[in-house]
């Protein structure tokens, strides 16, 4: 992934030296399982873990010969180890080693996302608890539909978030499997307590049939997973930028001194970070196709996946982290413009509690097809007469005759919608 979106902590896990890192861990650990079982000299162990080591530019100039990456890696490390070197990789295959340095990079990658997602939720919770009782005209096809309040609507992103941690969560354990069972899975020249052991160490569980490579539904869960945790952050987003148009101005994500909108136009505040996790949502999503192909590979194995993976596998993952550390920013520093929000609610005066009356005269006992004709009349009546809804009501023969002044009154006053927020704030937060 480009530099510009890219965080330090995430690219450590997925660059050379950590995947190298976690390569020769795999080697040393199979290693010791098979120096417990006495298929390799105790003492060979020792000198295999004090003197092996990694360099980067010498595995580069050895595949530049050999044109096998892992073959590469193997022939710089036993070069630093000396004659006990060719006890390392016995009885293994390259998948052993790869797939199962990618499942503990997996591993600290999800523990990074998770951990990343929980400030997420505790962000939106605060908002959401702030503003519980904020009222905004809530948009269906995007008009005016119904008064609700801001905290709802952010209740709702924070409920679709823990939703992902919950994904996020299950696919921790869909990863965490590895495999050390030779070529073509049968673990033919390697005594079963070798697998047993490295995955033990490295807190994975065996895969119980692996073929060649570690079957890769689990790495196609993964990069789906994170498409759909994009899509969470996406529709937030979307959310912002909608609210923060110069017709609504309701929200407005961070804009820092100095910065600059556009370069033709002074004025500008755009939406850019929105914008951004917008963009990079629909990056991730185009993953999950290519994810889906690597499932289907020749027999025990082709290498058809390895290709893409090198770029998906990052990517992805470094481009979802940075999607959630910049919304964070977003919300951390979101304007919430509370009295446009007032004035957008009475751009369409009270008409907006047409459907509060409808169910009134539907529980006086009028039928719900007659109640929608009388109260539509009355919402065009107060919009062609530019008077309110309320006195349409009042002015109405067909409504008087059913309802009383104070039932009017009650149903277009805006406290009667949100009687039962509490509950749901309850539901949710557990107040």
């Amino acid at each position: 992934m480009i530099t510009r979106y890219t965080n330090p902590k995430m690219a450590n896990i997925w660059d050379e030296k950590n995947r190298y890192k976690q390569m020769l861990l795999v080697e040393i650990l199979a290693a010791e399982a098979m120096a417990e079982l006495k298929i390799i000299p105790m003492n060979s162990l020792k000198t295999i873990k004090k003197n092996a080591k990694i360099n980067i530019n010498r595995i580069k100039e050895i595949e530049n010969i050999v044109k096998h990456d892992v073959i590469a890696f193997l022939s710089a490390v036993v070069e630093t180890i000396g004659e006990d070197g060719r006890f390392l990789h016995l009885g293994m295959t390259s998948s052993d080693i790869l797939d199962t340095a990618t499942a503990v990079q997996l591993r600290q990658s999800t523990k990074l996302l998770i951990s990343e997602m929980k400030k997420l939720s505790v962000i939106l919770s605060n908002l959401a608890v702030k503003y519980k009782m904020t009222p905004i005209i809530g948009r269906t096809h995007g008009m005016h539909a119904e008064p609700m309040t801001f905290g709802l609507k952010v209740a709702s992103w924070y409920c679709d978030i823990l939703r992902a941690l919950d994904r996020l969560k299950l696919t921790y354990k869909t990863i965490s499997y590895g495999k050390i069972s030779g070529a073509v899975g049968t673990i033919a020249h390697l005594n079963p307590e070798v697998e047993i052991y490295v995955c033990r160490k490295l807190h994975l569980k065996v895969e119980p049939v692996s073929t060649q490579v570690i079957p890769r539904d689990r790495h196609s869960i993964y990069i789906s997973t994170l498409a759909h945790i994009g899509t969470s952050l996406e529709r937030i987003a979307t959310e912002v930028r909608h609210l923060q148009r110069t017709e609504v101005a309701e929200i407005e994500e961070p804009f820092i001194k100095g910065q600059k909108g556009s370069s033709a136009m002074p004025h500008k505040r755009n939406p850019i970070i929105a914008e951004n996790i917008c963009g990079l949502a629909r990056l991730l999503r185009g993953y999950t196709i290519t994810a889906m192909e690597n499932i289907s590979l020749w027999h025990e194995r082709d290498i058809s996946h390895s290709s893409n993976e090198r770029v998906i596998l990052p990517d992805a993952s470094i481009i979802l982290h940075y999607m959630i550390v910049r919304i964070q920013n977003l919300l951390l520093g979101l304007t919430v413009n509370t009295d446009n929000m007032q004035l957008n609610l009475n751009k369409t005066k009270d008409i907006i509690f047409s459907g509060t009356i409808l169910l009134t005269l539907v529980q006086k006992g009028i039928s719900r097809e007659f109640a929608y004709q009388i109260v539509q009349s009355a919402t065009f009546y107060a919009r062609d007469m530019k008077i309110s809804f309320e006195n349409a009501c009042l002015q109405s023969k067909d409504i008087k005759k059913y309802l009383t002044v104070q039932e009017i009154q009650y149903a277009c006053d805006i406290k009667s919608q949100f009687k039962n927020i509490n509950y749901i704030f309850k539901r949710v937060f557990n107040e």
